[in-house]
């Protein structure tokens, strides 16, 4: 004899899950579009509300040719976005003209070890009308007073040579305060237009 154990056993007839189970999901706390900004600054909305935090970037242009995007931190009651990171970093390109394609790991400034500058994201952005960043930042738990707060980044960006340039960053802020502000700006330049949202994740 056969015993059905659920009354919407089928996933096509599911409508509702248990209480005890958490579906999860995205909430957006802010949005900010960058004008010609020398500085993106998320200065609220980063506690302890959510374990963690995605920031997405949405087409993010620059204002200088063959520059990088970046970010760095403050813990609470700090200043100056100048935590301590180590980090890595890899890539792959590929070429328009299908004359150039490459995997491989950067160490040439785009990683750090134990230091406090701001975190590259990508490898040299155009400023062409057509050209820009997308990606995301994910930050972890960055209200933990006992661990290390770690990020995973990837982004998609033009490159200035006429190449698509996908870009893997992963690493931690080597520190046990909590983080509740976050900066991104170019490292050369105003980033010239784009947007960055901040959701938080549940």
């Amino acid at each position: 004899m056969a015993i059905n154990l659920a009354n919407n056993s089928s996933l096509a007839n599911i409508t509702a899950l248990p209480s005890s189970i958490s579906g999860g999901g995205m909430t957006l706390i802010s949005e900010q579009t960058a004008s010609g900004s020398a500085t993106i600054s998320f200065t609220s909305g980063i506690d302890d509300t959510y374990d963690s935090y995605v920031f997405k970037f949405i087409n993010i242009h620059a204002e200088t040719d063959s520059t990088h995007f970046s970010f760095q931190a403050n813990v609470a009651g700090g200043s100056g976005y100048n935590e301590t990171i180590t980090s890595t970093m890899f890539r792959s390109q590929h070429g328009e003209d299908d004359g150039s394609a490459q995997l491989d790991y950067d160490d040439n400034g785009y990683d750090l070890a134990q230091a406090t500058g701001f975190q590259k994201l990508n490898q040299n952005l155009g400023n062409g009308a057509d050209e820009s960043l997308a990606g995301y930042l994910h930050l972890f738990n960055p209200s933990s007073t006992t661990f290390v707060k770690h990020f995973i980044s990837r982004t998609s960006a033009y490159h200035p040579s006429d190449r698509a340039l996908d870009t893997y960053v992963a690493g931690y802020f080597n520190i046990t305060s909590a983080i509740n502000e976050i900066q991104f700006k170019m490292s050369s330049g105003n980033i010239d237009s784009g947007v960055i949202k901040l959701y938080g994740i549940s």
